[in-house]
């Protein structure tokens, strides 16, 4: 208690720097981790509209164009080696830079000491290494751009041969190089700042505060740190041997291989291997942004629906279930790879179960839903928003989870909209739903509910008239990952729906302008969160100051005397009971329940 007193006493002594740059608080290093991702998200969504220009009008210069990127363009036309460059480093850093830090170093951050009624995470100063590992991941990343021959060109999977002979694509030199440094750094940050979540939960819970009291929330951000530690690793080591065999001659994964026509390495190694270690973290990966989603949008559900969660601890289960089925699933990636075809069923049986833990969440979601007193804030939106974006993936999984039909689906268009939807669409919803939720938590303000509507609905729109139109295309055929459809004469048909995705896609990137303007004008001009629970909340981090002090709490951290979801109970006047107000009749002293 006297360190405790000690560092609320000296909190505001430190230099500015020390506090805000190189601080050792949760919600500092949280809040680095939101504005980094969020920085990399708009990049990502610039990649995504010069993608979405290059499939829409790709056969049409542009002068303006090579105005804005001379080193990209030529003729007003963007060069095929640069869209591959686009395409790689877009889907890497909203998978890994953008969703995957949001959601364990931004809210998971900032959410789990208090949740807990922690004062700080568990490792104050191995939290802080996490964030600026972090972010010397994303400027070597971004940085690749400008070094001789581009940024990497692979793809974001950089499957050998093509990422380890330099002479394969433009970008498979010295970019391919610092997306695997790159790659690298992350991997040590979010391994950092995983055992530091995992710890922290486990061991610095307040009183009262036991296992199956904790919100889902913090449920999912540990479950994926689990995975996380599990997996990662294992593309680490990948990586590394990518790097030897680029750079010291070894021969993990380069084939013999004809470039040109001309025989350029006999080494005889296997680029199955890489497929293997890669999707090894890249499926489980869909579970590290999935489950803290999911978390998420049930804290959110809960709230807005004034209804507890129905089935808490078949959630939990499902949790689970999920975390250990999402190690073993990756092998429905390589169907087209020359899996045996016995092996590629048992991959198959795998992936139809882990959609049972997932759709067991999404129907109590529903029920916790059914004739609740819904609220249809910015928040409850986005998070019914999600809700419906993972059903309707979830049909497309189920075609692409089975093996005779992946191989005709798995190189289409058909895969693109598939993972959109189910991955990229849905985990963005989930963002933006805990962003307007706990925005007056972590900021002090309210984000304008009548921007934020219309943010959803343009985006909700807008993700559906872009990525579903996507399977139709694939299944007649639209090849992924192409330059230019305008280039083969059996798709001319869908050139037309291109367009037209493209319209939407640009609408879709467009909107979230409305979200920018909507989150800066907030931090400074908007109402502010007087009330420290403004959505009458349960959980604990909804029960202190609004931004919360130095070390979370007073004098005495919080004690917990039920679980988070204590709505509309007929013995209370109120519909909400938070987890540390005292049943009647306890009497509370200044070291707790006597």
């Amino acid at each position: 208690m006297a360190v405790h007193a000690e560092h609320l006493a000296h909190a505001h002594s430190e230099s500015w720097i020390r506090k805000y740059v190189f601080s050792t608080d949760h919600k500092v290093i949280a809040t680095q981790y939101i504005f980094t991702a969020y920085f990399m998200a708009l990049l990502g969504g610039l990649l995504a509209a010069l993608i979405r220009y290059q499939l829409g009008w790709g056969d049409q210069a542009s002068p303006l164009l090579e105005r804005l990127f001379p080193f990209g363009a030529q003729g007003g036309v963007i060069k095929p080696e640069f869209y591959l460059a686009i395409i790689t480093i877009h889907g890497t850093i909203l998978v890994f830079h953008f969703q995957t830090m949001m959601l364990t170093g931004g809210f998971g951050n900032y959410l789990i000491p208090l949740q807990i009624g922690a004062r700080d995470m568990a490792f104050p100063v191995l939290n802080m290494l996490s964030y600026w590992v972090f972010l010397a991941s994303c400027v070597v990343m971004l940085l690749s751009f400008l070094v001789e021959g581009g940024a990497a060109a692979a793809g974001w999977t950089v499957y050998p041969p093509l990422s380890v002979h330099a002479a394969a694509v433009a970008g498979s030199g010295l970019g391919q190089t610092i997306w695997l440094l790159s790659m690298a750094l992350l991997i040590v940050a979010t391994l950092m700042g995983g055992l530091n979540y995992i710890v922290t939960t486990l061991n610095l819970r307040t009183k009262g505060m036991s296992l199956m009291r904790l919100p889902l929330s913090t449920w999912g951000v540990f479950f994926a740190s689990v995975i996380g530690l599990v997996t990662f690793p294992v593309l680490l080591a990948g990586a590394i041997l990518l790097l030897l065999d680029r750079h010291l001659g070894t021969s993990f994964y380069m084939p013999t291989v004809y470039i040109g026509g001309q025989l350029v390495e006999t080494r005889g190694g296997n680029p199955l291997l890489w497929q293997h270690l890669f999707w090894y973290l890249g499926h489980p990966e869909v579970y590290i942004l999935a489950i803290p989603a999911l978390g998420f949008i049930g804290d959110i559900i809960a709230t807005f629906s004034r209804k507890p969660i129905f089935g808490y601890r078949l959630i939990i289960i499902s949790f689970v279930v999920m975390t250990i089925l999402s190690c073993i699933v990756w092998g429905h990636h390589m169907f087209t790879s020359g899996l045996n075809p016995y092996i590629a069923m048992v991959f198959s049986l795998l992936t139809i179960l882990i959609s049972v833990p997932f759709g067991t969440i999404i129907l109590c979601y529903a029920a916790t839903l059914w004739k609740g007193k819904i609220q249809f804030t910015t928040p409850m939106l986005f998070a019914i928003g999600f809700l419906s974006l993972v059903v309707t993936g979830g049909l497309g999984g189920l075609f692409l989870g089975t093996a005779s039909t992946d191989l005709y689906l798995h190189d289409t268009a058909f895969v693109v909209g598939h993972f959109h939807v189910i991955m990229a669409s849905s985990v963005l919803f989930a963002i933006f739903a805990a962003t307007y939720y706990w925005f007056p938590k972590i900021f002090g303000r309210f984000m304008s509910e009548s921007l934020g509507k219309w943010h959803f609905w343009l985006t909700f729109i807008g993700v559906y008239a872009t990525f579903v139109p996507m399977h139709v295309m694939g299944l007649g055929g639209m090849m992924r990952r192409i330059y230019s459809p305008h280039a083969y004469q059996y798709l001319q048909q869908w050139v037309p729906w291109e367009r037209v995705i493209s319209i939407f896609g640009l609408i879709l990137i467009g909107a979230q302008l409305l979200f920018v303007v909507n989150f800066f004008w907030s931090l400074f001009k908007g109402r502010r969160a007087t009330d420290p629970n403004p959505w009458r909340a349960n959980t604990l981090e909804w029960q202190t100051s609004s931004p919360p002090p130095h070390l979370n709490w007073g004098e005495e951290q919080p004690v917990v005397y039920r679980g988070p979801y204590e709505f509309s109970r007929p013995d209370t006047a109120e519909d909400y009971l938070p987890q540390n107000t005292p049943p009647v009749g306890v009497e509370v002293s200044g070291n707790g329940v006597r």
